[in-house]
């Protein structure tokens, strides 16, 4: 049985520290499940907590004063939110919320920052991350400017493929196509019609089931990115 310190050990902000170190994080976190359409952090409230997914999916989205609102991601099991609030101290300029039954540690936000001052290993962790964070922020905002929907598209699904020599691929995605195209920046019928565009490169759909027939292909239409450079999606 995996005990609350090998949890600790086994999230991927926390996997380089020290045992003792990680005893001390496990000692002001607390495990929890939470149910669909819960909300974790509100947008403009100060962070209480350094929440990690272990289980299930969680949506960050972002409100207009004139509440037109937009997904800002969808997190998977090892990421976490929104630690550059945390660590400034500011309110959270997103709202998190379970897409599905999930699990989630929430981290003590003032003692975790007090625990940063003491141990620079951590602190380092932390840094570390929020730079990693920032580059994938840039990185989408180019995507939004430089990448049409289609090839955005595109980018997304290669960066599904694990195997960097692989054909052909075949995968299931990981949340619906109405989440998918407020995460790529689009309308729904913009995501239909960009399915549709690749078609003639070898990408074929099945419901939530995706087939890339020619990925040499649609790389050549997507232009992504060095995949040693893309973290996972």
């Amino acid at each position: 049985m995996q005990t609350a310190v090998d949890l600790i050990g086994a999230v991927p902000l926390f996997e380089e520290l020290e045992l003792p170190l990680r005893q001390r994080v496990q000692a002001i976190s607390e495990e929890m499940a939470v149910p669909v359409n819960h909300v974790l952090s509100r947008q403009g409230s100060l962070p209480e907590y350094l929440y990690v997914l272990l289980e299930g999916q969680v949506a960050l989205s972002s409100a207009a004063t004139s509440g037109a609102t937009a997904l800002i991601e969808v997190l998977h099991p090892g990421d976490h939110f929104v630690l550059a609030s945390v660590l400034a101290e500011l309110p959270y300029l997103m709202t998190g919320r379970t897409v599905t039954r999930s699990r989630v540690l929430a981290i003590d936000a003032g003692r975790l920052l007090k625990l940063a001052e003491q141990e620079a290993a951590l602190a380092n962790t932390l840094l570390r991350s929020v730079s990693r964070d920032f580059r994938t922020m840039v990185r989408q905002v180019r995507d939004l400017k430089l990448r049409t929907a289609t090839q955005r598209l595109g980018c997304y699904l290669l960066a599904r493929v694990k195997d960097a020599e692989a054909i052909t691929a075949d995968f299931r995605l990981p949340f619906d196509k109405g989440l998918l195209a407020a995460r790529l920046g689009c309308r729904q019928e913009n995501l239909s019609r960009a399915f549709a565009a690749l078609r003639r490169y070898g990408v074929e759909t099945r419901g939530s089931r995706v087939i890339l027939h020619d990925i040499p292909r649609l790389r050549l239409l997507a232009v992504p990115d060095d995949m040693a450079e893309v973290e996972a999606v």
